[in-house]
This record gives C-alpha cells, sequence and structure tokens, in this order.
C-alpha cells in the first residue's frame, strides 16, 4: 500500500498505520483525507489484516487538526464538502468490522480528535493534549465531533470542551473517559501493540460482532438492542470459530481461529 502522506507495516496481520505530514503536525487535508479513506478501504478487504493502530508521525501531533492552510479560503459549499469528506472517512473507520486502536503521541486536537473517537479505542502517551480548539477560529467542529463526544463524555463535559475551546492533558482526558490509558511515552507503540496482540489471538469474527452488537446497540432502545445482540450471538454457532475455539477449550489446547 502506497500513499504519499501515510506509512504502513504489517506485522503478521497487525498494521501499523502511521500518518505522515510532520511538517504540518499531520493536519487533515483533502489529499490526506482521500489517503486515508483508500487506505481503510484496503485494510478492511485485506484478509490478513486482524487488527489496526493508527499513529501519527513525529513526536509532536497524532493530527493536530484539519489544515487550516488549506480551509482559509473555503467557500461554504468547499467547506460543507470538506466536512463530508471528514465524517466519511471517520464513519467508515467506526463501521469497520476489525478493531482499530488509536495511539495518541501528541496532539489530537479538532478533526485529529475526531478521527481517534472514530477508532474503538484510544491509548496515548503523557505528552498527549486534546480538544476542539475550532470555536477559536470562528467555526466549529465538523467530522462529528460534537456528535461523538457528547455520546462518550455526556453533553455537560463535551460543551465545555467544545465551547471553550480548552485543550485539556491526558489525564484530564482519561478521567473524563475520553482514552483508554495513558502510557510512556518511549514505550506507546509497543504496549499498544500488545494489546492488538490479545485481539489478535481471539477469534476475530466474535469480536467484529461484538464490535458491530456495541455500535448497533448504542443507536436502539435497550430491548431492541438485546434482540440484535441475541442474534448476532446465535449466528456464530455456524462459524468455523465457534466449533474451533469450544473444542481448543474442552481439549485444553489453544485454539487456532480462522476468522470464519
Amino acid at each position: 500500500m502506497k500513499k504519499k502522506n501515510l506509512f504502513t507495516e504489517n506485522n503478521n496481520g497487525l498494521v501499523l498505520l502511521t500518518i505522515n505530514r510532520p511538517k504540518a503536525l499531520n493536519a487533515l487535508n483533502v489529499e490526506l483525507l482521500d489517503d486515508l479513506q483508500g487506505a481503510f478501504e484496503e485494510l478492511e478487504q485485506d484478509e490478513s489484516v486482524k487488527v489496526v493502530i493508527i499513529t501519527g508521525s513525529g513526536e509532536k501531533a497524532f493530527v493536530a487538526g484539519a489544515d487550516i492552510a488549506e480551509m482559509a479560503d473555503m467557500n461554504s459549499m468547499e467547506a460543507l464538502a470538506f466536512a463530508r469528506k471528514g465524517q466519511k472517512v471517520v464513519g467508515f473507520i467506526g463501521q469497520m468490522k476489525k478493531p482499530v486502536i488509536a495511539a495518541i503521541n501528541g496532539f489530537a486536537l479538532g478533526g485529529g480528535l475526531e478521527l481517534a473517537l472514530a477508532c474503538d479505542f484510544i491509548y496515548a502517551s503523557e505528552k498527549a493534549k486534546f480538544g476542539f480548539p475550532e470555536v477559536t477560529l470562528g467555526i466549529m467542529p465538523g467530522f462529528g465531533g460534537t456528535q461523538k463526544l457528547a455520546r462518550l463524555i455526556g453533553r455537560s463535559r463535551a460543551n465545555e470542551m467544545i465551547f471553550t475551546g480548552k485543550v485539556i492533558r491526558a489525564g484530564q482526558a482519561e478521567k473524563w473517559g475520553v482514552i483508554n490509558a495513558i502510557l510512556p511515552v518511549g514505550t506507546l507503540i509497543e504496549e499498544v501493540t500488545k494489546v492488538a496482540q490479545i485481539m489478535a489471538s481471539n477469534g476475530l469474527l466474535g469480536v467484529s460482532h461484538a464490535k458491530d452488537a456495541i455500535k448497533s446497540g448504542l443507536e436502539m432502545k435497550e430491548e431492541d438492542g438485546m434482540r440484535y445482540e441475541s442474534a448476532l450471538f446465535a449466528t456464530l454457532f455456524s462459524s468455523k470459530d465457534q466449533q474451533e475455539g469450544m473444542c481448543a477449550f474442552l481439549e485444553k489446547r489453544k485454539a487456532c481461529f480462522s476468522g470464519s
């Protein structure tokens, strides 16, 4: 996979996807959004891929936001197209069957935080900082931030972050539930990879169904979510992974899942 603004490394099904615009603090422009869309579509279709980790190059930023230099002269119609392009990327990540982990190594601001929130969970280094500073530019989040953050941490805290534009440190982000854990700067990718390896060793068909149940269930009434969960649960009993997992348990050996 060759993308101008991305590096990819596939290590036995664990893919490290690195956003590479360090001179612009990995800011999201149209070209980079197109690269991300294409990359994630390829990763979803690649049967060898089990888990994706996304991070930013350099030591300063995961993604410091959308590219202001590109946005400054946009008219309303161009801004609408840009927002929808960004929403398409984050929407695709959220719908992927494969787990996606964000490893935040620095600033995750604006579109960068929206990109991270689209992932299944977020680990951050001690230097990571988070925020939606759009209001300081006279605009607002446009890649889904108003919707995703409020659903994640509640309306009041989302209002505070978005209305003030303030940037919070990793400790505050962990306290509020924006991120899962804080890891040492030097071992961030190593530690996240360990988590990815645990997931990759499990039945990925079960993982993908569970991801679907959680995401879809949050958009339903609880009773409807329960019915949806039981239906997905039942379908797994016609899979090779279910047979292998339970046979391995009974035979006291490690399961070897095929994802089918």
